[in-house]
């Protein structure tokens, strides 16, 4: 970066030579005039109005125009002669906390940059010092002709002055308030506070000028013969408020829609249909029907007990077991009506109880009447 001035910062008894390089640059687009009908350069002159002659800059001075018209001629040696401590010294009169100072102040920015190996030291010491104290310092400098005002702030690990504006310099606000009294209610604020919530805040890098962008577009297609249409201009409404806080309202809505829609753009996948993102769906409850898994049911039984049973995986298991006997077939359909019957504790009790007394009995009568009429043909057969 070029310097645009060179001297020292007074820092008390210390002086710490420096450089001053702009911190900003103007990326606006500047264009030229031309002459409508052949294109040509249309060219300024410096012309004196009293021989109308063209004059080259040698012979330009600088004067003051008094109240009444006369011309007072300045010359830079009368400039040099005048007391001008600051000339080629940043001279930092007082260290104040930031807040003091009021951004309407604020004007160009400038880095400062030690000048030379023996600047070193003495500009990291100043740098650790404004960074220990959480304070900037409010200094004197001269640049372009006048003595101005100027604030040093540490920036990283550079030392940066912004030049302000001198207190008398402000104008006073009051001139700029709406004129009469205005009431605004309690639910206007509480839709601008949600606006302000909605919007939230911003990464200030992400920030870029729109319309430059869409002007060296517009260069750039008119270079290469291209016909530019004409954008089709948005709806913004008439620009008059009817209901303040539908509008607010409106607003609300408006920056949530587009707060959700950024969101979802900054997903993991690129929003094409192959990207191999599955698609996400809302969990629906499967039927106990189609399930093939296991499902616990709870009931809860006269005395207050809480029982967990698994009815579909119990019902399918008993359904698969082979039918042996008689009293297990009876068993398991008993056991079965009773899961089927669901969730009464007493139904199930009485199913069980139906079943065990209808296999006692079966037992019963299989181990005396039904085995004696099974082994007396077959002793006959035997025995003929």
């Amino acid at each position: 970066m070029r310097s645009i001035w060179n001297g020292a910062i007074s820092f008390g008894l210390v002086s710490i030579p420096v450089k001053l390089v702009n911190a900003t640059e103007n990326h606006s687009i500047s264009f030229r005039q031309i002459h409508l009908a052949d294109g040509g350069r249309i060219r300024y002159r410096k012309v004196c109005e009293l021989d109308e002659e063209e004059v080259s800059g040698g012979e330009i001075g600088k004067a003051y125009e008094d109240a009444d018209g006369t011309m007072i001629p300045i010359t830079d040696e009368d400039l040099a002669q005048l007391p001008l401590p600051t000339a080629k010294t940043i001279e930092i009169v007082a260290f104040v906390p930031a807040d003091r100072i009021d951004p309407l102040q604020m004007d160009a920015a400038y880095y400062l940059t030690a000048n030379g190996v023996p600047a070193a030291k003495p500009y990291t010491l100043l740098r650790e010092a404004l960074t220990r104290s959480d304070r900037v310092a409010v200094a004197k400098y001269a640049l372009r002709g006048r003595e101005r005002l100027g604030m040093l702030r540490v920036v990283d690990d550079v030392i940066a002055m912004h030049g302000l504006l001198w207190p008398d310099e402000i104008r006073a606000p009051k001139e700029a308030a709406p004129d009469g009294d205005v009431t605004v209610r309690d639910a206007e604020l509480d839709l601008a506070d949600a606006l302000m919530d909605t919007l939230g805040e911003v990464e200030m890098d992400s920030l870029h000028d729109d319309y430059r962008e869409a002007v060296e577009e517009l260069v750039a297609a008119k270079a290469a013969g291209e016909i530019v249409l004409p954008a089709e201009p948005e709806d913004t409404g008439d620009g008059k408020v009817i209901d303040l806080v539908a509008a607010l309202e409106n607003s609300v809505r408006a920056a949530r829609k587009t707060r959700d829609a950024e969101g979802a753009g900054d997903g993991d996948g690129d929003g094409d249909s192959d990207s191999g993102m599955a698609d996400v769906h809302p969990i629906k409850k499967s039927s106990p029907k189609t399930s093939g898994t296991a499902k616990k049911t709870t009931h809860r039984t006269p005395t207050g007990k809480t029982v967990t049973r698994s009815g579909s995986s119990t019902s399918t298991a008993k359904k698969s077991a082979p039918k042996a006997t008689g009293a297990k077939k009876s068993t398991s359909t008993a056991k079965k009506s009773a899961g089927s019957a669901g969730s009464r504790t007493p139904a199930k009790k009485t199913a069980t109880k139906t079943a065990t007394t209808t296999a006692k009995k079966k037992r019963t009568s299989a181990s005396g009447g039904t085995t004696a009429k099974k082994t007396a043909p077959s002793r006959k057969r035997t025995s003929a």
